[in-house]
């Protein structure tokens, strides 16, 4: 997707707040002895009363209406029975679809209590995010997002995981550009143009460097097995940088 009028930038950032509002409010409502399932139904429940429907749910028949993963599990975690419990750490990633317009947005978070490696992954996961948000502009190369985070997460000794990317969003949940990197690619040699629409969404880790299949069609995991987070917001390049549309208000 490319920005060329007002009405679309209107229907992306709508969409854009209903799901970092959802994030928001699952966020809130995290607890011990809470399923995913029931964590899951509070963001159904909230993205129904917005008149938005499910993007993975609607696009690729998930089985759930957001993304729910835990500790090893790092992707596409499918809500279900799982207890949240202290200590974990809780990946959630919601996308939507209103009036034919997706946007995407993710969190992680940490459940005390928490150890402090955990807590300064958390941090830095954000942070990494924003330093790629950050390299966002009309005309840039996209991999400067990818070296921005890379420079972060070799300098602070974490690793990324590098077979799950950004990617273009839209009028589609998934479409061009894809595979958008946020590590370091020399092959990367794609140029952002006035008015793009994707994510930035870094998987940094306390060890992992790559998503291996869990025991379902959907779930990820770690590996090697390591404390994950992930961090997305959707963003437009514009020529005075990135316009990000996922924010709550």
């Amino acid at each position: 997707m490319t920005i060329s009028n007002e009405d679309d930038l209107n229907k992306l950032q709508e969409i854009g707040r209903i799901v970092a509002n959802t994030l928001e409010a699952m966020a809130a409502a995290l607890e011990p002895g809470m399923t995913t399932a029931e964590l899951d139904t509070i963001g159904r429940g909230l993205l129904e009363k917005a008149g938005a429907r499910s993007g993975p749910e609607l696009v690729y028949d998930f089985p759930g209406a957001t993304c729910i993963s835990v500790n090893e599990q790092i992707a596409h975690g499918i809500p279900g029975s799982r207890r949240i419990e202290a200590g974990d750490l809780v990946n959630i990633d919601i996308s939507a679809e209103k009036n034919g317009v997706y946007a995407d947005t993710g969190a992680s978070f940490a459940v005390p209590p928490t150890a402090n490696a955990i807590k300064r992954l958390c941090r830095d996961g954000r942070r990494a995010m924003w330093l790629g948000l950050r390299q966002v502009a009309a005309d840039q190369p996209i991999s400067g997002i990818g070296q921005a985070i890379g420079k972060f997460a070799e300098k602070n000794g974490y690793t990324l995981v590098r077979n799950l990317a950004s990617h273009g969003i839209g009028y589609s949940l998934h479409e061009e550009p894809g595979e958008i990197p946020t590590w370091p690619d020399r092959s990367e040699r794609r140029i952002m143009n006035d008015g793009l629409v994707f994510t930035v969404e870094p998987f940094l880790s306390l060890g992992a460097n790559w998503a291996t299949d869990g025991d379902d069609e959907w779930t990820l995991l770690s590996d090697p097995r390591a404390p994950t987070v992930q961090y997305e917001h959707t963003v437009v390049a514009t020529r005075n940088g990135p316009l990000v549309v996922t924010l709550p208000g």
